[in-house]
């Protein structure tokens, strides 16, 4: 076409044209659509909208028409078409007569994001009861993973996504499912860098805990490592304290760590599905280079940063060298990965599981407490408490179907 043509205007459907919305019923087969589509465009109809679910292999299919447009074919002949068809495939047949299109959506659009382990139809009710408390209204349901989790995504619009996550905050908390709010628009799918806490969080394990084993110190190690995670303790000062009594360990002591460290159920599902989106994919510790170093290696990551263990003739000599990685080291970082990777701060997301990593998922776009303490589940953006890290890709509006396709393996 050149620049001179233009292409015929498309139907516009005023809000009092007369419109049907045929709806069908009935056990899901090959050529449902196609049939129904078929049979209308004898009567050359213009489709408005199309909406179709198949839930265990029952199809409900629902399409706006515009009313027949065939000269002398009454609304009644379409109707008496339709059924007939319908009942030759035993489906069942509603044609409900209108005007116009579908009402506009309010403004203020959300996707409001579900995990349940199971959900149930409590909480699911009590879900819905808030989003209509705050003035908002459900559009559609979608189902994104039915394992390990059930994960289902609500479109939200007329309220605002602050007013709607403070709300579903404390209805999630008393059900004790799992809620994310994310503002709706192209941004969500822009988000490109995901940058992770690595103790307790990409790992199972708590690194330092694992060095003061081999040191025989590994209960005050412990004690002092849940203090400072709970906020009860400056970080830095935890840090010096700990990394002190590994003093003297044999250097060889970094490899028997890094074989013990175990990756969170779903990490490596999570990283390989992030990459395939195109996501890059970044980790910030209170650790240590030694297993972090070793971690990127392994998974693929793009930006990893953490302290480092000093070691002097073989030896950990108690102390690090280095600018100290701590909660304001976590964000700060979170930003320089952020503009090495050439991605907006608001298009980033962040997840860890401690005090020190508050600055770091309250700077970024989307902040994901990770079955975290209290005090970062009421202060991130979002938490998921369930045990599987790969459940933060339902929070991305990515369904169990495309992280399977985009994985070989099986679920870890």
């Amino acid at each position: 076409m050149s620049a001179s043509q233009t292409p015929p205007a498309a139907a516009v459907t005023g809000d009092d044209d007369p419109t049907l919305l045929v709806k069908i019923f009935g056990k899901d087969r090959p050529g449902i659509t196609a049939g129904l589509f078929d049979t209308l465009a004898a009567y050359a109809v213009d489709v408005i909208d199309i909406e179709q679910v198949v839930t265990r292999g029952r199809i409900t299919l629902c399409a706006l028409v515009t009313a027949p447009s065939v000269q002398g074919v009454a609304e009644g002949e379409l109707r008496a078409t339709v059924h007939s068809w319908a009942e030759s495939l035993h489906l069942q047949a509603e044609i409900i007569s209108g005007r116009g299109d579908n009402r506009p959506r309010g403004t203020g659009r959300s996707h409001v994001t579900v995990l349940g382990h199971p959900l149930t139809a409590e909480s699911t009710a009590a879900i819905a009861a808030r989003i209509t408390g705050t003035g908002g209204n459900i559009d559609r349901i979608f189902r994104l993973a039915k394992y390990p989790v059930t994960a289902v995504e609500f479109a939200v619009s007329g309220t605002e996504t602050e007013a709607l996550r403070t709300a579903l905050a404390t209805e999630a908390a008393a059900r004790g499912v799992d809620v994310a709010v994310v503002a709706a628009g192209l941004q969500r799918r822009a988000q490109r860098l995901i940058v992770m806490d690595v103790d307790s969080t990409l790992i199972q394990d708590e690194v330092i805990e694992l060095f003061a084993a081999h040191a025989g110190c590994e209960a005050e190690v412990a004690e002092v490592t849940a203090r400072a995670m709970r906020g009860e303790l400056d970080f830095e000062q935890s840090l010096h304290a700990r990394v002190a009594l590994l003093a003297g360990l044999d250097e060889s002591v970094v490899d028997k760590v890094r074989a013990e460290v175990r990756l969170t159920p779903g990490a490596r599902t999570l990283i390989r599905t992030l990459k395939q989106l195109g996501y890059q994919v970044g980790v910030v510790s209170g650790g240590f280079t030694q297993v972090t170093d070793d971690l990127r290696e392994r998974l693929g990551l793009d930006f990893a940063s953490a302290n480092t263990l000093e070691v002097v003739d073989g030896r950990l000599t108690g102390r690090v060298t280095g600018e100290i990685v701590d909660r304001a080291g976590k964000a700060r970082l979170l930003r320089r990965f952020a503009a090495e990777a050439g991605v907006p701060l608001a298009q980033t997301v962040a997840i860890g599981d401690g005090a020190n990593d508050l600055d770091m998922l309250n700077a970024a776009g989307l902040g994901i407490a990770f079955n975290a303490k209290p005090i970062v589940r009421q202060a991130a953006h979002t938490a998921v408490n369930v045990p599987f890290l790969d459940a933060v890709l339902y929070l991305l509006g990515v369904t169990r179907e495309e992280v399977e396709a985009a994985n070989t393996h099986d679920h870890e």
